[in-house]
């Protein structure tokens, strides 16, 4: 199936004063959160009551739909009780598959120097976020990290952005959010939120899907201005 043609972003960095980037695909290789759901905690599934990898998949494709879009989606300890097991421990079993999307350091350090408030956002559990900030170094990047389990509501809904705007205090028009996920970008365009950006690469083991509605990016360069831009392993590159 071929990609749909890229929208480019195209902003004026003097138009922000705020930048909303959310987490597990966004920031952080939707690798792990992909594997964990889809092929680790399956076997494991499976095992506990005696299915076959295939039917544990089943079963638990069906119990992800049934809460997709609401807070139960992401709370550990929701599925700790629905599966018995221990989910924050087995996410730790292989934090090593945890990493940042290339860029995204230089990105972060870009925005502060900028003079932009910078939070990150996200639907994911707290005890998902104190894993992830536990083995990456993004953490003091932040102005703020909200977990969607603070606001009360998950992203999906215009609901959350309109108590996200009382709690940080943005100007919705002087704002830009980025998220690998479409329905949370149209419920922020719903809200009115200024600038929209979809991270069309989530995952490092699937290609870009470009979004028809909203401009894209692969990686977080795209929005460092040209000289400014450094590899994805901080080295400047050569002039």
């Amino acid at each position: 199936m071929n990609t749909p043609p890229k929208i480019a972003p195209n902003f004026d960095w003097s138009a922000l004063d705020t930048v909303l980037l959310d987490m597990d695909g966004t920031l952080l290789d939707k690798h792990f959160d992909d594997y964990f759901w889809e092929q680790y905690l399956p076997e494991h599934y499976s095992l506990e009551h005696d299915l076959t990898v295939a039917e544990a998949k089943d079963e638990l494709r069906r119990r992800y739909q049934q809460v997709e879009n609401t807070l139960d989606w992401t709370d550990l300890d929701y599925w700790s009780a629905q599966l018995g097991l221990d989910i924050p421990e087995l996410k730790i079993r292989i934090n090593h598959l945890i990493d940042v999307h290339p860029y995204v350091p230089d990105f972060l350090r870009y925005c502060s120097k900028s003079g932009k408030q910078v939070h990150l956002v996200t639907n994911a559990h707290p005890k998902t976020l104190a894993i992830k900030l536990d083995r990456t170094d993004i953490g003091p990047l932040f102005n703020r990290i909200i977990c969607a389990d603070e606001v009360g509501l998950a992203k999906e809904d215009e609901r959350f952005w309109h108590r996200l705007e009382q709690m940080l205090s943005f100007d919705r028009s002087r704002t830009l959010l980025a998220d690998d996920t479409e329905k949370v970008l149209r419920a922020a365009e719903q809200y009115g939120m200024g600038f929209l950006i979809y991270v069309a690469r989530p995952s490092s083991r699937k290609p870009p899907r470009f979004s028809l509605r909203y401009p894209s990016i692969e990686y977080f360069s795209e929005l460092i201005p040209q000289p400014l831009r450094r590899s994805p392993h901080g080295a400047s590159h050569p002039a």
